[in-house]
């Protein structure tokens, strides 16, 4: 069956979209104020998409299955099957090469290698370096806040200070990183390539993390003591350096991610790490992690394809226009936008597949480069999920703090997260002043 939009502006098509704002943050706002550990992941994300599903299917009164079809379109287009393949394989090889040891080899490789006096802009780097070698900031702050942590109570160093360092690098990593469901989201929601956002978002971040870097200097203490530091075979950081170098080099992201899981099996089956069998099995972990993000971008993409096609995505951009008058109020719509949706969400994955197809609208509409596009929306929606005191990253680090005789709250940690502030600086001021737009000049898009 073949579908022509209505093309008509219709504010009652994004219904779906506010149902799930709705539910998921009413849901938050009420466990927290019950004091509720984690409050804004009680409720399932998931969950909340799904009725958010049923809602779409109320729109009309067409017939169930051709509005079946619109959203089958959605759901099954390549750019969603694409996101939901890398999905799979990025968690598949953070599962493998955590379980032959990678992981924890990694911290303490970076461990070695600072100084103890560098400790507090020490963890920043170890935990930017894990963030972009894995992909995954709550990964990241899982690995690194109970060490974190073990040597705040040696050094004297500020909890909260050190604690933000540690959360700051892994949302440096989470915005950059290759195989991040951010990125993923991001570059396959604008249609541009994994390592051309990288170029773009790189000289962004750069900045921002050399400033944060200075402040942590200048700001942690010098450690009062050696914190113990544990073992490491560079083997088994391989993998991840494989990955990234590959990946940055332009290399097929499917053919990247599917050799770094052999990779790490090989070098966990030959010390004796892993067994076939349990590679088998943490392969299949690994595809299992990624089932909230993977269900996410599906309903997402056939709520989005329902949404275009009854006219809500129309009337979104005619309002949005209205104060859009150029390319670089353009950009600045883009990151407010994927910014509030952050906020009620909780979720920076969820903001931007939830964004990204009014964005490209937008950015087709007043020729922002795609590239530039995706870099806007995966850096604001990680600005403010690394200062979002409800959000996953401050609650687990705050909470994994605990566990180790600290006692702080996520709010505690929010002024320290400077690497989140000069993100956003040098994000707005790359809109106003284009810096970071060498390699756009370089490499122009070619606009169909």
């Amino acid at each position: 069956m073949k579908y022509k939009s209505p093309g008509q502006s219709n504010p009652f098509a994004l219904l779906p979209f506010l149902v799930f704002i709705a539910i998921y943050l009413g849901a938050g706002i009420y466990f927290q104020l019950q004091g509720v550990s984690m409050a804004f992941y009680q409720f399932p994300s998931v969950t909340a998409m799904f009725i958010a599903v049923i809602s779409a299917f109320c729109l009309t009164r067409d017939p169930v299955m051709f509005k079946f079809g619109i959203f089958a379109k959605g759901a099954g287009n390549d750019n969603i099957m694409t996101m939901l393949m890398i999905y799979i394989l990025a968690g598949a090889f953070s599962a493998v090469a955590a379980a032959m040891g990678g992981r924890d080899a990694t911290v303490n490789l970076g461990m070695s290698l600072i100084p103890p006096q560098f400790l507090t802009a020490g963890i920043f780097l170890i935990s930017a370096f894990m963030g972009t070698a894995t992909g995954t900031s709550m990964g990241t702050v899982a690995a690194i806040i109970p060490i974190a942590a073990g040597i705040a109570e040696k050094s004297g160093i500020p909890a909260p200070l050190i604690l933000g360092a540690c959360v700051s690098g892994a949302m440096f990593g989470d915005n950059l990183s290759m195989i991040s469901d951010t990125t993923i989201a991001a570059t396959r929601t604008q249609g541009c390539a994994l390592k051309d956002k990288f170029k773009m978002n790189f000289l962004i971040a750069l900045p921002a993390a050399l400033l944060t870097i200075l402040f942590f200097l200048l700001a942690g203490n010098p450690g009062l003591a050696d914190p113990e530091k544990g073992t490491y075979t560079f083997l088994k950081v391989l993998p991840y350096m494989a990955v990234l170098i590959f990946a940055l080099l332009g290399i097929n992201v499917f053919l990247v991610l599917t050799g770094g899981i052999f990779l790490a099996g090989i070098i966990g089956l030959a010390d004796g790490s892993i067994t076939v069998i349990s590679f088998a099995q943490q392969i299949w972990t690994g595809f299992t992690s990624m089932n909230e993000a993977f269900f996410l971008a599906l309903f997402c993409g056939g709520i989005s394809e329902m949404i275009s096609y009854y006219g809500g995505i129309a009337w979104l951009i005619e309002k949005l226009e209205k104060n859009i008058r150029s390319a670089r109020s353009a950009q600045l719509g883009i990151a407010l936008l994927v910014s509030l949706v952050d906020c009620a969400t909780a979720n920076n994955t969820v903001a931007i597949i939830v964004s990204g197809d009014v964005a490209k609208k937008i950015s087709a509409r007043f020729h922002v480069d795609p590239r530039k596009s995706a870099s806007l929306l995966d850096i604001f929606s990680c600005v403010f999920q690394g200062i979002l005191p409800y959000g996953a990253q401050l609650l687990t680090a705050a909470a994994l703090a605990s566990q180790s005789g600290i006692t702080i709250n996520a709010l505690d940690i929010v002024p320290h997260m400077w690497y989140c502030f000069f993100l956003a600086f040098f994000g707005i001021l790359s809109i106003y002043i284009p810096f970071a737009d060498y390699f756009i000049r370089k490499n122009p898009w070619k606009w169909e």
